[in-house]
């Protein structure tokens, strides 16, 4: 296991405290999980090409470190969700992978992104028009992929805009169009209607548009079937661990173990009120621990949950505190659990679709809310 690092330009900046003797929680990144991950998506893509999405920071694991481990399994190909993401990613991957920002370039940034070399997903007749000026000051043609809104009213070219473009012949002048994309709304519910509606809209959107190569599929849409495939799927979720398939086995190896370390043990009467508001009383004699983990470190206040040692479940009491927990930890022997034993929240016991359920919320949240506070651990071996 490795410290987490971020490596620039051949440096070693350290982004996380050195010891777990300093944090508070460790958080493990399980990257032969994420390798593992992808090459069992591009089995179910039967020989399309599939990206990695490493928006807000590798969905909170790492873009860096998620990165390296990918292009070891030949990914070439990454999107971000911003600019500024995109020019980190750079400087941490080097030349070679293709980068696509997926919100698009904010208006007056494009000469940050020719010299990152990055690629635009243009969104608008606005955003082309200002990538095809950057081209001509760069004197060459940009790369970019060209995103359609199928019907997801998000992010994307409207029809009336992809309609217009089609009757102007220089609208593509010096862009180099690498793809043609959309995304889809509703592909973790295979039997909506909207799945098979976005297809057929795309089909009709990028028959108007240069040709090229076609992109569709997220995780969720690779298990869709081949009609949703084309020439590159675009997982993110299904690489971290997150089931693409909500409501049956999930065909991903999980990848995080979160644990926190148990700051304080007590022992309270029956009456005892316990955390802020006093929002639960005990109902008889308790024995409590109390964790050095909290909102800050992005467990949701909202989530009625539960944290595990040695296969026991320990119940949250009271409410979540910005850096502490108060644990029940009264099924446990007498004496078992010491201040600086470390206690499970995300791994075995609870996936993290397992915590986002308790939350009222999805597993993407869960993983893009983890803090910066915890020791960070790698599994590379």
């Amino acid at each position: 296991m490795n410290d987490a690092v971020n490596r620039t330009a051949g440096n070693t900046v350290t982004r996380w405290p050195v010891s777990d003797a300093a944090a508070g929680a460790i958080l493990t990144v399980d990257l032969v999980a994420i390798r593992e991950n992808y090459r069992r998506l591009k089995a179910k893509l039967a020989g399309v090409r599939c990206a990695g999405v490493l928006k807000a920071n590798g969905y909170g694991l790492g873009a860096a470190q998620v990165a390296e481990a990918l292009a070891s399994e030949g990914c070439d190909i990454f999107f971000v969700a911003l600019l500024a993401e995109g020019i980190d990613l750079r400087r941490a991957v080097g030349a070679g992978p293709e980068i696509y920002v997926l919100n698009g370039l904010p208006p007056g940034s494009e000469p940050e992104a020719v010299a990152a070399r990055l690629c635009a997903v243009i969104n608008s007749a606005g955003q082309l028009k200002a990538w095809r000026e950057a081209a001509r000051g760069a004197g060459r043609a940009l790369p970019a992929a060209i995103q359609a809104d199928s019907g997801m009213s998000r992010l994307g070219m409207a029809p009336a805009e992809v309609a217009a473009l089609a009757g102007d012949a220089g609208a593509f002048d010096g862009i180099d169009v690498r793809y043609v994309m959309s995304h889809l709304a509703c592909a973790d519910e295979p039997r909506h209607p909207a799945n098979e509606q976005q297809r057929l809209a795309f089909e009709r959107l990028r028959a108007m548009l240069p040709r090229a190569p076609a992109s569709l599929a997220n995780s969720s849409g690779i298990f869709l079937g081949s009609s949703y495939h084309y020439d590159l799927a675009r997982p993110g979720a299904a690489l971290y661990g997150i089931n693409p398939t909500p409501g049956e086995p999930n065909p991903m190896l999980p990848v995080v173990r979160l644990q926190a370390k148990v700051a304080q043990t007590r022992s309270v009467e029956k009456g005892a009120g316990i955390g802020y508001g006093h929002t639960y009383h005990a109902q008889g004699p308790l024995s409590l621990a109390t964790i050095s983990f909290g909102y800050a470190d992005g467990w949701l206040r909202r989530s009625a949950s539960a944290a595990w040692f040695d296969g026991v479940r320990l119940p949250f009491l009271g409410r979540v505190s910005m850096d502490s927990i108060i644990l029940d930890i009264s099924a446990l022997p007498p004496g078992r659990l010491h201040e600086g034993d470390l206690v499970e929240l995300l791994g075995p016991s609870q996936s993290v679709d397992d915590a986002a359920g308790h939350a009222g919320t999805i597993g993407y949240e869960i993983l893009a809310s983890l803090g910066s506070r915890f020791h960070r651990r790698y599994v590379n071996e």
